[in-house]
């Protein structure tokens, strides 16, 4: 658990959770458009971005538009991008053949392909359960406006806040020499690599991915 000394925000995208879900834009500019519009909503005008799997090609793409907004990037478990990604084009035709209502076992396959390793049972009912909160034309729209859109490797050097980037080295998702290309490419990037642990470090190793998180943002100049 973060120390109470940081406020965290923790907002359903737009399509997601208890969050409205419109009929359109669910691309990665509309996802950092809601952050933008969140924060002035708040009444934050910058703040630490915590981005994790699909979510941090999101807050990379608001560290991009929205400089000003983002004091420091954390990345866990997140994609440099998917864009031809073989473990994720496998999902493409089941994702574009979805319907409502979205079958429990698609979303466990799903969950359990990507995660690689044991996670309490609860824990992934929870997420079960939030994930069946999306009907399925929202996963379409995303998976075709962020999962199978989103490449910024070529703008990384313009990503200006410290980044910290935390990835596990059993993750057969994301390959290590992406990330270590992209740790080189930002400016101000460090990337910890976690020993046994697979994809979503922070749903396996909470404290560990608390305890680096503290020591990056107190090591970081405010």
């Amino acid at each position: 658990m973060l120390s109470p000394t940081y406020h965290a925000f923790v907002p359903d995208q737009r399509g997601h959770g208890d969050s409205d879900k419109p009929e359109c834009c669910y691309a990665a500019d509309d996802y950092a458009a809601d952050v933008d519009a969140f924060m002035e909503a708040v009444g934050i005008e910058e703040a630490i971005l915590v981005g994790d799997s699909s979510g941090g090609l999101i807050a990379q793409r608001v560290a991009l538009d929205y400089p000003h907004r983002v004091s420091c990037l954390v990345l866990i478990g997140s994609p440099t991008t998917l864009v031809n990604n073989e473990a994720v084009m496998g999902w493409s035709e089941s994702l574009r053949t979805l319907e409502d209502p979205v079958p429990p076992e698609f979303v466990r396959a799903l969950l359990e392909s990507i995660i690689h390793y044991q996670i309490p049972e609860g824990f992934l009912e929870r997420a079960l359960s939030e994930s069946l909160k999306v009907p399925a034309r929202v996963w379409r729209d995303y998976w075709e406006g962020v999962v199978l859109a989103v490449d910024d490797t070529a703008r990384y050097g313009e990503i200006s806040a410290p980044t910290l980037i935390l990835w596990g080295e059993q993750d057969a998702l994301l390959p290590r020499e992406e990330q270590e290309r992209r740790a080189a490419a930002i400016p101000k990037a460090t990337l910890k690599v976690y020993p046994e642990t697979g994809h979503l470090a922070h749903w396996v190793r909470p404290e560990w991915v608390v305890r680096d998180v503290e020591a990056f943002l107190k090591a970081t100049p405010a």
